[in-house]
């Protein structure tokens, strides 16, 4: 088997674990986390709704000048600095934390961790 494959299919099954384990809703939605080379990007979801409630990403206007490189764990927290002002705004206090295919370590692990400094709480 290809091994960009059998990484694929790791990811996958990583993902599906734990996305049956963690769903959201209103008073507790998901917050899944997207990571590229470049960016790195949240969002809260309610899957009753099916709606995003709030997102932040290194794209993102206000974000942009903070920061000299966006694909670094320092990026990666203030990002998470932004998305629990806005979701302490929006009036959400608690989430469940989806990593997707992510291990919990390095620009995943700092953007947990000032999104629990932020005021989060999952």
């Amino acid at each position: 088997m290809d091994k960009n494959k059998k990484i694929q299919k790791r990811r996958l099954r990583r993902r599906f674990q734990v996305r049956n384990k963690v769903r959201g809703s209103s008073d507790q939605p998901r917050l899944c986390v997207f990571r590229s080379l470049k960016h790195f990007s949240c969002q809260l979801v309610d899957d009753e709704a099916g709606k995003t409630l709030v997102s932040a990403s290194t794209r993102d206007k206000s974000l942009r000048e903070q920061f000299s490189a966006t694909g670094n764990c320092d990026a990666a927290a203030l990002v998470g600095k932004a998305i629990a002002e806005k979701a302490t705004a929006s009036g959400i206090q608690t989430v469940k934390f989806d990593r997707g295919h992510n291990r919990f370590h390095g620009r995943v692990k700092s953007f947990a961790e000032a999104a629990r400094e932020g005021g989060l709480q999952f």
